[in-house]
């Protein structure tokens, strides 16, 4: 398995992959989660914009299987929010969360921003566990203005 960027033919399948490890972790659209994002079936348009990317990952046989991106905080523009990382059942375990997290600190020192948050759920054990030990520290209030609902209780900021 593999990381490359986001292509505008991934957009279908990116989405599917979201949709599906949503529903598995009960993250429901009417909730507020990211998958209700309405930007959801587009997002090549969302990332390809300045300061902002995603990565995909592929398996061996060329399938889109996860991925993840890194744009400005709405609100806070100077703070990167890590955005919509989700993997299929398939590609965890193997440490590319893990490598794509660092790949999004890596685009943020490049343009000069060494801070960087996220918002995330309890239903999340592993990606949390995995926030802590790169150095994500919780917040008690949310920063910027993710659109996201108070479904997403957790908020964690780290600073490079």
């Amino acid at each position: 398995m593999y990381l490359r960027p986001l292509q505008p033919e991934d957009n279908a399948t990116i989405a599917a992959v979201i949709r599906t490890v949503s529903a598995e972790f009960g993250l429901a659209p009417s909730q507020g989660f990211a998958v209700a994002d309405a930007t959801l079936d587009d997002l090549y348009a969302v990332y390809r914009q300045d300061g902002a990317a995603y990565w995909v990952v592929e398996n061996e046989h060329g399938e889109v299987v996860g991925g993840g991106g890194v744009a400005p905080l709405k609100g806070a523009e100077h703070i990167l929010e890590i955005q919509k990382m989700y993997f299929l059942p398939e590609a965890r375990g193997q440490g590319l969360a893990n490598t794509l997290l660092l790949m999004c600190f890596a685009f943020g020192i490049q343009r000069d921003k060494g801070e960087f948050y996220l918002e995330t759920t309890a239903n999340l054990s592993r990606a949390i566990a995995l926030y802590e030990k790169l150095g994500f520290e919780y917040l008690s209030a949310p920063l910027g203005n993710t659109g996201h609902s108070a479904a997403c209780e957790i908020y964690m900021h780290k600073v490079i």
